[in-house]
């Protein structure tokens, strides 16, 4: 049987939130670690503690960071607002262990919780955890999709397909120039997050209760971001105004914002696949993606796009935490946000969702389709929007007539246009090669 390090304020709190009976995500638990130890080192520095028990708790709270106590940590995400129970079970569960390895009693608020209060620590603690998922996760899986996308392009460039607008046939272009988009989708939203980076690495720590830093030394901060940039090699800064970093939580719905962004790129990527895999008979069958399981439970042999599927929900699922943290960054009630739990979790949630669809869809869709080479030059010869190109030779209404019989009557549209224009033969094939087209 597990030994409890937690206690009394722990207890009292699972018996009053069972509501989702889930706890605080993990990474957002070891954030919280990796905040208590440098805290710990912060007081040791200014002369607050003693270096035993200083070096006690930095002991625990780097086993918190990680992850070796998981188990510890049961207060469900709906709790109340400011995350207070959360605070309060890390700083019992710190004791518990830093008692033990000072050998003396160390107390969970007067000596873990010192120069703190849970309102500056949990918005402190939802920027660590989804700074550090961001640099150790999202960006590295983002950069892999990029460079899957990038090696399909390379590989794909001489092929040209059909475009479309509306659904519908429009000028031709070569999948190396669709994939292109997507490819710069992906590299925007890198963008996107490294900007979101700068301010979500300024931390609230130091302005405890309401802003002021009331029982805590006004370099307080300043060193625990220190500490933080030393153990995470991310560079962390206290933010240039507590007020707004502990009563508002505006950079975490901009970070929502961008995650929401990066969803609907990826739930576009995903439906394109889905159009072109359509099929294979009764569909566009520009591409097939290979059969990863069964299709169906009734028709033998069907084989659907389920990495994009996947993808695609989600997608839909972030842009839910996204209208979720929405709510919750209104609700800064005077000086403290009252959703905090809330944001850190769907955030993180977001995050992790984000990561592992951009790895699926790159390993398991973008790399491994193959592209129906006969089916796109055969639909491509046949499309009348081509006639476009004869625009500045026959103008628009003529270009009208020609798409339109064409259409009509089934016909390539070369064959079309030499009975309706006087030019000569040479010279519609080379007007009308989709080579020179895209």
């Amino acid at each position: 049987m597990t030994e409890t390090l937690y206690q009394k304020q722990t207890s009292l709190a699972c018996d009053n939130f069972a509501i989702s009976q889930q706890g605080m995500p993990a990474p957002f638990i070891h954030a919280l670690g990796y905040l208590k130890a440098a805290c710990a080192t912060a007081n040791q520095e200014l002369g607050n503690m003693d270096d035993d028990i200083a070096g006690a708790i930095y002991k625990a709270a780097i086993e918190v960071a990680e992850g070796k106590h998981d188990e510890q940590f049961p207060v469900d995400v709906f709790q109340t607002g400011s995350g207070t129970s959360t605070n309060m079970n890390a700083n019992e569960v710190i004791a518990s262990l830093a008692s033990r390895y000072a050998n003396r009693e160390i107390h969970p608020n007067d000596d873990v919780n010192m120069g703190q209060s849970s309102n500056d620590v949990i918005p402190t603690t939802i920027h660590i955890s989804a700074a550090i998922q961001i640099q150790e996760r999202l960006l590295p899986a983002m950069r892999s999709l990029s460079e899957h996308i990038e090696a399909r392009m390379k590989a794909l460039d001489h092929v040209i397909k059909t475009g479309r607008t509306h659904l519908m046939d429009a000028m031709p272009v070569k999948i190396s120039q669709e994939l292109s988009g997507w490819r710069a989708q992906i590299l925007q939203n890198q963008q996107r997050l490294e900007d979101t980076l700068q301010r979500l690495t300024r931390l609230a720590i130091g302005g405890t209760a309401v802003g002021t830093g009331i029982n805590t030394h006004k370099e307080f901060g300043g060193r625990v971001s220190a500490a933080l940039s030393r153990q995470l090699d991310i560079s962390f800064s206290v933010t240039d105004n507590h007020f707004a970093a502990i009563s508002a939580q505006d950079t975490a719905v901009e970070l929502a914002g961008q995650l929401n962004t990066l969803a609907a790129s990826l739930m576009k990527i995903s439906n394109d696949l889905r159009w072109m895999n359509s099929g294979p008979l009764a569909g566009l069958a520009e591409i097939e993606m290979p059969k990863l399981q069964a299709g169906s439970s009734i028709m033998p042999g069907k084989v659907n796009p389920v990495i994009p599927e996947a993808v695609a929900m989600a997608s839909a699922q972030v842009m839910g935490y996204h209208t979720a943290i929405s709510v919750a960054g209104q609700s800064g009630n005077f000086q403290l946000n009252v959703m905090l739990p809330l944001i850190g979790q769907n955030l993180l949630l977001a995050i992790n969702l984000m990561s592992n669809s951009c790895e699926h869809l790159g390993e398991k869709a973008i790399e491994t389709f193959t592209v129906n080479e006969a089916q796109l030059e055969k639909v491509l010869s046949k499309n009348p929007i081509l006639v476009t190109a004869l625009n500045q030779k026959i103008g628009y209404e003529k270009g009208t007539e020609i798409a339109k019989r064409a259409y009509d009557e089934k016909r390539d549209i070369l064959d079309v246009a030499k009975e309706m224009t006087s030019l000569e033969e040479d010279e519609l094939k080379s007007l009308l090669d989709p080579a020179k087209l895209v």
